[in-house]
């Protein structure tokens, strides 16, 4: 008797653990894009008051829809500067990222705003950050070269502008990357099948295979959010020319801020090393 009432203890042990573990996969799969995306939201009027106290002006769509924010050339502009920023707050406070192109080349620097962050319309989510890139790169003169900068998760939409319009990226500059976002995720809960329910698939890595132009990869050696080893696997696999800095004993968001003398050295190795047109 104690045998079968010891089984049927261990049975229902064992359902209560299943149907609970079930229950936290079902909850991670549902609000996934809650923990993934930390957007910072604003009124129109709010957002362009921050945009400006920050050096900006607004960028604006074909349509007339602020897209984002900009800082011109001072002076002819030599080619377009895209950023692409993180996963958490907006592009109005970016400019920790923008000022120092802006300052250090005579370059028109855009940074892109996500539908859902910020005072655009839209939710985040990666069919909507690639349009919007798609949108941004269609948006900027044609008859100038362009290159694009990206902070952490926008890799994955750099990468994606890199696959699908080659010829008009003239060079990459990619802060604190990643090679594939499911794997990254897996890594924060190993306990849980994150890529076999993961919605939003990044994949800056595959999505580089045929480019080749010029990549500079910055990576902090103590990044909590994105383990370095995933943004050295998209340096080492990446096939056109390269060059990689690792900041030792850097957090997550303590790269992304570099100097106008350091963008003046980006530049210098992606004018040494345009690609050649097919």
């Amino acid at each position: 008797m104690k045998n079968i009432n010891s089984k049927r203890a261990l049975n229902r042990m064992f359902w209560t653990l299943l149907i609970g573990y079930a229950l936290i996969v079902l909850v991670v799969a549902v609000f996934q894009r809650r923990l993934i995306y930390f957007p910072q939201r604003f009124s129109p009027a709010v957002a362009e008051q921050l945009a400006s106290q920050n050096g900006f002006a607004p960028w604006r769509s074909r349509s007339g829809q602020i897209i984002g924010w900009k800082m011109a050339a001072r002076g002819i502009s030599r080619g377009s500067v895209l950023v692409t920023h993180g996963n958490a707050g907006c592009a109005a406070e970016r400019s920790y990222l923008a000022k120092p192109i802006h300052d250090a080349l005579t370059l028109d620097v855009y940074v892109l705003e996500y539908p859902g962050y910020g005072a655009r319309e839209g939710s985040p989510g990666m069919k909507s950050f690639l349009a919007a890139g798609d949108e941004a790169l269609a948006g900027l003169p044609k008859e100038l070269p362009v290159y694009l900068v990206s902070e952490s998760i926008g890799a994955g939409v750099v990468a994606h502008l890199a696959k699908t319009q080659p010829s008009r990226i003239k060079g990459l500059a990619m802060l604190v990357p990643y090679d594939d976002l499911a794997s990254v995720g897996q890594a924060s809960l190993p306990f849980l099948p994150v890529k076999l329910v993961m919605l939003d698939r990044f994949q800056p890595a595959r999505w580089l295979e045929d480019f080749r132009g010029p990549a500079i990869v910055v990576l902090a050696g103590a990044d909590e959010v994105v383990p370095m080893k995933y943004g050295r696997r998209l340096f080492d696999g990446y096939r056109g020319p390269k060059e990689i800095q690792i900041v030792p004993g850097a957090h997550h968001n303590e790269v992304a801020e570099q100097s106008p003398e350091w963008w003046k050295e980006v530049f210098t190795f992606w004018q040494q090393n345009v690609p050649r047109q097919n």
